[in-house]
């Protein structure tokens, strides 16, 4: 049955979907006209919001762009290359693929999301190298287990309300994440995911006459050549006591971050651990800037679009339209669908606000306070904010895009699967989240 429906859902996506960048354009154009018909705000108040927002995402557009290259980076090491050779010879058969490719991304995003983004990605290309299947659907499955993180160890949500001084602590105070990531139904929601979403991605296997393979050979890897050094110039770029002088005190200052300060697992941090984990593996700095040279090639789009989106986030805050929309549809909440409705609301301001800790910043003053009219657990609600966020992820290609770099594709190639993981999915988390 899902075959057949994710069949209509993937020309629909590959004939009307945008390339992101239009989308994003079209985001901007209708957040500005949304400001000015709904709130009542001037073009030139518009205008203001939205080019001072401008450039608010550059640290991090940034960090996206180095989750994609360091990602890539340490993938094309010679022992990284082989250990994912290794794990994607487990898949036999197409099928196989699909669901291991879909778990592995499940499991590295609900430890950290960017974590997850880069090795979904790659190891979508190592298994399409051994396995004759849908590159399509192998690399839509590798993004889908995306929608675990907010509900994971690096949600944004569950860790900001659970830091001491957050903004809204006052009116609710310090909640553990023993409440949100490891209560009872967020785990039910995320083992349930675990089930449901390689079974979806399984089931829209298209037949052999409806999918689309990739040449392995394009996938691979030129292999490396032995440098001929006549330079004493070449000599450094060629020099694994040089890489090894600078990459082994980076991975022995991460060893000093988690065991002697206690710290925890965040964007810096993983980015810091690829690089200096390609830095060592890669063994010389020629190697490693070879790898930096094909990895910088699928960064356009990050470059190009992230401030764009900090330009709509800002016209969504500042004028108001982010909170109006919010308040509209709790307005229609009960003490029992309150949850419910907060997940839609966040999946929609998703949509124009696509980052986890503003939108909680933005729906916060809205969902707090009806929370707390409505005698409904503060908890249930900021995960329900949370799994709003995370859940049109699967419909914005905003956090595609490191994901698309990596796989060579484009977003219209793969959100037609994304779609009908939307629905199921969003069945799933909402029920979760209403009733159990």
């Amino acid at each position: 049955m899902l075959k057949v429906i994710s069949r209509p859902a993937v020309k629909l996506v590959e004939r009307y979907l945008p390339d992101p960048y239009i989308f994003v354009l079209l985001l901007t154009v209708i957040a500005a006209a949304a400001a000015i018909a709904v709130e009542r705000q001037t073009p030139l108040a518009v205008l203001r919001f939205w080019g001072d927002g401008f450039w608010n995402l550059l640290t991090f557009s940034m960090q996206m762009l180095l989750v994609l290259v360091t990602g890539f980076m340490l993938a094309s090491s010679p022992p990284v290359k082989r250990l994912l050779r290794r794990l994607a010879g487990l898949a036999r058969n197409a099928g196989a693929a699909i669901v291991l490719v879909t778990l592995v991304s499940l499991a590295a995003s609900w430890i950290n999301w960017g974590f997850g983004l880069v090795v979904g990605a790659l190891f979508a290309k190592e298994l399409a190298k051994q396995i004759r299947v849908d590159y399509r659907l192998l690399v839509a499955s590798a993004y889908s287990g995306f929608v675990v993180w907010h509900g994971g160890l690096a949600g944004s949500v569950p860790l900001t309300i659970a830091t001491e001084g957050h903004f809204s602590v006052e009116q609710i105070g310090v909640i553990g994440t023993s409440e949100t990531i490891f209560s009872l139904f967020n785990l039910a929601i995320v083992l349930a995911l675990f089930v449901a979403v390689p079974l979806f991605n399984r089931m829209m296997l298209p037949d052999e006459k409806d999918s689309v393979f990739i040449d392995p050979s394009l996938l691979e890897d030129d292999d490396d050549q032995r440098v001929r050094i006549s330079r004493p110039a070449e000599r450094l770029e060629n020099s694994m006591t040089l890489a090894w002088l600078v990459g082994i005190p980076g991975l022995l200052f991460l060893v000093d971050h988690f065991v002697l300060q206690g710290g925890g697992l965040n964007l810096n941090v993983v980015n810091f651990l690829f690089l200096f984990l390609a830095i060592v593996l890669h063994r010389t700095p020629r190697s490693l800037l070879e790898s930096l040279q094909e990895a910088i090639k699928g960064g356009a789009g990050i470059v190009i679009q992230f401030p764009f989106y900090a330009g709509i986030m800002a016209i969504m805050v500042q004028s108001g339209l982010a909170e109006t929309l919010s308040q509209a549809l709790v307005s229609l909440a009960t003490e029992t669908t309150l949850p419910f409705w907060t997940f839609i609301s966040a999946g929609i301001v998703n949509i124009f606000v696509p980052s986890g800790g503003g939108q909680w910043a933005v729906q916060a003053p809205v969902m707090l306070p009806a929370a707390e009219a409505l005698g409904v657990d503060v908890p249930r609600v900021a995960m329900a904010v949370a799994w709003g966020d995370a859940w049109t992820n699967l419909l914005q290609p905003f956090w595609a895009l490191p994901v698309l770099g990596i796989a060579g594709l484009k977003a219209k190639d793969i959100m037609g699967f994304c779609l009908v993981q939307l629905l199921l999915t969003g069945i799933i988390i909402a029920l979760g989240l209403t009733f159990l």
